[in-house]
C-alpha cells in the first residue's frame, strides 16, 4: 500500500463495494442461530421429497432416499403458512411442525435484543440482509443511543442561513498550549477497536468512512498495523494498561493519542483477546505468541493519583511533542472527578465510555450492572466542569 498520506489524492476514492465474489466458507458454529424451528415427526414422515420439492427456501435437503434435517435458520416462520409452498401444509403425512425457537426468547436484552443477535450473525454469515422476519437495526429500549428522533423546528421564511453556514465542526485543542489546533468536521470520531478484536479489514473500512467526514478513528489497544500508515492524519493510537504495539515511532505518527484507563463495558476488570484470534499477525504485532490469551490487566499499576496521571501525560508529550493527548475512562458514580482530575493533568480531551459497549470478553454482569449509562454520565461531568469553570 502507498504511504502517500490519504489527504493527497490525485483521484478520488471510489466510494462503496466494488466487484467481488463471495467464498463460502463453513460456519463457525455448532448449530446456526435460528429464530424459528421446523420440526420433523421422523415416526411419520414416509421420505417421499415433498417438503424438498416444495420449499424455495432450501430449509429441507435430501442425500440419497434420506431427508437430511432441517435447516431451520433458513425459514422464514409461520408467515409462510399463506403461501402454497407452506411445506407443513403440503406434507402428506403432517409430519411437520413450524414454529417459534425455544432458545429464541432466552436471547438478548433491550437494547440488544434476540432479533439483532440473530440479524447480525445473518448478516455476518451470508453478508446479505436476513429475509425473514427478523428487526436488525433498532433495540427495544424505547430510547437511549440505539433510537434517535430529531425534532426540527418549523422553516423560517425569512432565514438566509445556507448549508454552507451550517458548521458541525469541532476543535479538539482549546488549551492554547501551542500544539495542533485538530478540528473535525462532525462532533465525533470513531472510538477504539483493537486489532485483533477486528479484522484489518473492518479497520480500514472504519478508517476510510473516517476520512470520508473528516474526523479520527481510534486503533484500540491492538498496536498499529503498517496498512494504517497512508492515513496517519486521521488516526488516535491507543495506549493502553498491556502496552501492546505501543512503540514511540507510532506515538510520533498521530495527531493525537489516546490513554484507555478502564472501558465502560467492563470497568475494574481489565481486558481479554481470546487465544483463537491471536493469529500470527495478531501476534507479532502484540509481541506476543500466537494462540495465547491475552489479558490488559487493571489498572495501569503506575498510575494511583493524579500527579502519577500526569506523568503518564507528560510522557506522551515529550514522546510526540506536537500532538494532543486524550484520556479514555468509565463512568462510575466519581466520573465527574475523574474527569476534573484529566484536566489538571494536561489532557486535552476526555473520552467518557459508557455501560453500553463491549465485546464477548465483557460479562453480562459487569456491563449491565457496574458503570454509568452514558446518558446520565455527559450532563454530570458537564456540570461540574461547568461549576469548576474549566468546561470552556
Amino acid at each position: 500500500m502507498s504511504n502517500e498520506p490519504a489527504l493527497i489524492q490525485e483521484e478520488p476514492e471510489q466510494w462503496g463495494p466494488g466487484p467481488w465474489t463471495p467464498i463460502p466458507t463453513r460456519c463457525r458454529f455448532k448449530n446456526p442461530l435460528s429464530k424459528f424451528h421446523v420440526w420433523r415427526n421422523e415416526a411419520r414422515c414416509i421420505q417421499c421429497g415433498t417438503c424438498v420439492e416444495v420449499c424455495p427456501y432450501g430449509v429441507h435437503t435430501k442425500v440419497g432416499k434420506f431427508i437430511r434435517r432441517p435447516k431451520s435458520y433458513l425459514c422464514i416462520g409461520p408467515v409462510c403458512e399463506k403461501n402454497d409452498f407452506f411445506c407443513a401444509a403440503r406434507c402428506p403425512t403432517q409430519a411437520l411442525r413450524v414454529g417459534l425457537h425455544p432458545a429464541y426468547t432466552s436471547l438478548g436484552d433491550y437494547r440488544w435484543t434476540a432479533d439483532l443477535l440473530l440479524s447480525t450473525w445473518w448478516m455476518a454469515e451470508f453478508g446479505t440482509l436476513p429475509y425473514m422476519d427478523l428487526e436488525y437495526r433498532t433495540g427495544a429500549s424505547g430510547g437511549g443511543f440505539d433510537k434517535l428522533r430529531f425534532l426540527f423546528p418549523p422553516r423560517a421564511r425569512d432565514t438566509k442561513l445556507s448549508h454552507e453556514d451550517i458548521s458541525l465542526a469541532i476543535p479538539l485543542n482549546r488549551r492554547e498550549d501551542g500544539r495542533l489546533k485538530v478540528e473535525l468536521s462532525v462532533p465525533w470520531y470513531g472510538g477504539g477497536m483493537s486489532f485483533g478484536s477486528v479484522s484489518l479489514n473492518t479497520i480500514l473500512s472504519r478508517l476510510r468512512a473516517s476520512v470520508r467526514f473528516d474526523t479520527l478513528m481510534s486503533t484500540g489497544e491492538g498496536g498499529y498495523p503498517e496498512d494504517l500508515y497512508p492515513y496517519d492524519h486521521h488516526v488516535v493510537t491507543q495506549v493502553a494498561t498491556g502496552l501492546f504495539g505501543v512503540r514511540e515511532d507510532t506515538i510520533q505518527r498521530v495527531r493525537m493519542v489516546e490513554f484507555k484507563y478502564a472501558q465502560g463495558a467492563k470497568p475494574g476488570l481489565g481486558g481479554h483477546l481470546l487465544g483463537d484470534k491471536v493469529t500470527p499477525a495478531v501476534a507479532r504485532m502484540r509481541e506476543s505468541v500466537t494462540g495465547s490469551a491475552l489479558f490488559s490487566p487493571f489498572p495501569f499499576h503506575s498510575v494511583y493519583s493524579v500527579e502519577d496521571h500526569k506523568k503518564h501525560l507528560d510522557w506522551i508529550k515529550e514522546v510526540n511533542p506536537r500532538g494532543l493527548v486524550s484520556v479514555k475512562v468509565s463512568t462510575p458514580t466519581d466520573v465527574d472527578m475523574v474527569a476534573v482530575g484529566s484536566y489538571y493533568a494536561g489532557a486535552h480531551v476526555v473520552q467518557l465510555d459508557g455501560s453500553y459497549g463491549g465485546t464477548g470478553a465483557a460479562p453480562d454482569i459487569a456491563k449491565k450492572n457496574i458503570a454509568m449509562p452514558i446518558e446520565f454520565a455527559i450532563p454530570k461531568v458537564h456540570q461540574f466542569l461547568v461549576q469548576e469553570g474549566i468546561r470552556d
